[in-house]
């Protein structure tokens, strides 16, 4: 057995199989009536699959690509059944993910070898951000790391609290200064005790504010300065963290913050709340930005690592 199929086990994918199955439902219904009465992909159908890969917030230019490559292998081997269409398409999106930097993550791994490894996790107030920091350093825990906690969102005193109160539930550490301090001298302090206190990680809670508001962005890359400063080489990855439920929206997003610092990492939260599923393809494709993890219900167990063969997998109903 593999240690993809040794790591990812059956209550992992039925996890999986239950956050995608509003995403599933959906696009498979629109996908069935596009198809009806048809015996052959031809360009009315192809059409039709464009509607609903956009209606899927699978995005414009990510569905042209899909749909350009369905129309080609249509060109190529002359004849193709409706029933044929579904295994073409999972193809086509398992190959365009791993196309665009998309890689498999089998286990939740730092992202450096090098102690402590620094996360800098960023996106908007509402996201979904504080419940993925202590999913993350829960897990790490599990694995054995010393993980510390740095609230660096100082504007909110629920911010603090709520990062606190995942710290004691996770049982590592946590480094506050309070509200309304400077965040990019709290961020630096967090490396610091990071180092001093031989801990592993350090994942790093940035203020969420909107997105649109250039100056918050600015302080953004202030906060990243002080976290370089502090360590050479750090932050080993900034992490975007978008809600799933927001589809288009966490494409603007994306863009955005990508735009303002240097993401290298995405977590893709509320995947079981929300038909919109079809972003995780959109965001991959346009930002060729990683996703990290995914959110697939409110356990503390169920964020998971982002595997592209298992999301397709289970989002067409396959098996291992």
């Amino acid at each position: 057995m593999s240690f993809f199929k040794k790591f990812f086990t059956p209550e992992k994918k039925e996890d999986l199989d239950k956050g995608l199955e509003k995403t599933k439902q959906g696009f498979f219904n629109k996908l069935g009536r596009a198809v009806a009465g048809k015996d052959r992909v031809d360009e009315e159908v192809l059409d039709e699959l464009e509607s609903v890969l956009i209606s899927s917030d699978v995005g414009l230019d990510t569905t042209i690509k899909i749909i350009d490559r369905i129309e080609a292998r249509v060109a190529e081997e002359r004849y193709l059944n409706t029933s044929e269409l579904n295994e073409i398409l999972r193809d086509e999106i398992v190959k365009l993910l791993a196309e665009q930097n998309q890689r498999d993550f089998d286990d939740y791994e730092l992202p450096t070898t090098e102690r402590p490894a620094v996360i800098l996790i960023v996106g908007v107030n509402g996201v979904g951000k504080t419940t993925t920091i202590g999913k993350l350093a829960h897990q790490f825990k599990q694995r054995g790391h010393r993980v510390v906690l740095g609230a660096a969102d100082t504007f909110r005193a629920a911010a603090v609290d709520q990062l606190g109160i995942w710290a004691e539930r996770v049982g590592c550490d946590f480094y506050s200064k309070g509200m309304n301090t400077d965040p990019a001298a709290v961020a630096y302090e967090t490396v610091q005790y990071a180092m001093k206190n031989n801990c592993d990680v350090a994942i790093i809670d940035t203020a969420g504010r909107l997105h649109t508001k250039f100056n918050l962005m600015k302080e953004l890359s202030k906060i990243k300065r002080s976290v370089t400063k502090a360590l050479p080489g750090a932050p080993h990855e900034v992490m975007l963290v978008l809600d799933a439920t927001t589809g288009q929206n966490a494409i603007e997003q994306a863009k955005a913050f990508t735009e303002a610092t240097e993401v290298n990492a995405l977590a893709l939260t509320k995947l079981d709340g929300t038909a919109k599923g079809g972003v995780a393809i959109g965001i991959t494709d346009q930002f060729q930005v990683p996703i990290r993890y995914i959110g697939v219900g409110e356990g503390i167990d169920h964020l998971q690592v982002f595997n592209k063969r298992a999301f397709v997998d289970s989002l067409f109903g396959d098996t291992f």
